[in-house]
């Protein structure tokens, strides 16, 4: 009994931390893992039609999230690979309680695409948006560290996530490396016009298809 309570358990324990806890290094490797599958199916649904690998993708995706729910975080297949992948590095630990809520969700969203593409072989705006967001929630999590889904934590249960990645859930002044000035924002502005400007100017110049430098593609026989 004590054995399967350990394996249906959610989150670790660690020394010093007063709940459990789940790594957060290889959380991310493995929502960077599962973007990049999720991206690459949605882009050939989206592009060409071909939406066979994003039923297969949908699968795994919920399967992989069922189980870290379910059964236990250490045995996802995506993070056994996220936790391969950063094994020599310090892990950082952040509560498993919204962990779980916004696999919770993710497992949701899963489960409607699942009835949707899968078993009734469909697409509509309900799916490409439930897609966008699936990967917006993926990009933020692998990206830059932050759970999308734990900030309706405590909005729901109305409590304060304890652990959270980068000390998110303290409330402190920011440090001097933090810090934004205004000349850096003016930079970043400054930036999306000149980005802006060349694709009004050169937009068709850009458009015209690059010739072969060397001239093998026109050399190379034909049948």
């Amino acid at each position: 009994m004590k054995n399967e309570k350990k394996t249906m358990k959610f989150g670790e324990e660690v020394e010093g931390y007063s709940i459990p806890v789940l790594n957060e290094r290889e959380i991310r490797a493995a929502a960077g893992i599962l973007f990049v599958m999720m991206f690459i199916s949605i882009f050939l649904a989206a592009s060409k039609g071909d939406f066979l690998l994003l039923k297969y993708a949908v699968i795994i995706f919920l399967t992989d999230i069922l189980i870290r729910v379910f059964v236990n975080p250490k045995f996802s297949p995506s993070l056994i690979i996220g936790r391969l992948i950063v094994r020599n590095q310090v892990p950082e630990y952040v509560g498993a309680k919204q962990k779980k809520f916004a696999w919770i969700i993710g497992i949701v969203l899963a489960s409607i695409m699942f009835v949707l593409v899968v078993v009734v072989n469909s697409y509509s705006p309900i799916t490409g948006i439930i897609c966008m967001v699936c990967l917006i929630f993926l990009f933020f999590e692998s990206a830059f560290g932050i759970c999308l889904g734990c900030k309706f934590y405590s909005m729901v249960y109305k409590e304060k996530a304890q652990y959270c990645p980068g000390e998110v859930c303290d409330v402190k002044s920011r440090q001097e490396i933090q810090k934004t000035s205004l000349l850096q924002v003016l930079i970043v502005l400054g930036f999306i016009v000149f980005i802006t400007l060349i694709v009004i100017f050169f937009n068709d110049t850009f458009s015209i298809k690059p010739f072969d430098l060397f001239g093998i593609s026109d050399s190379a026989p034909t049948k």
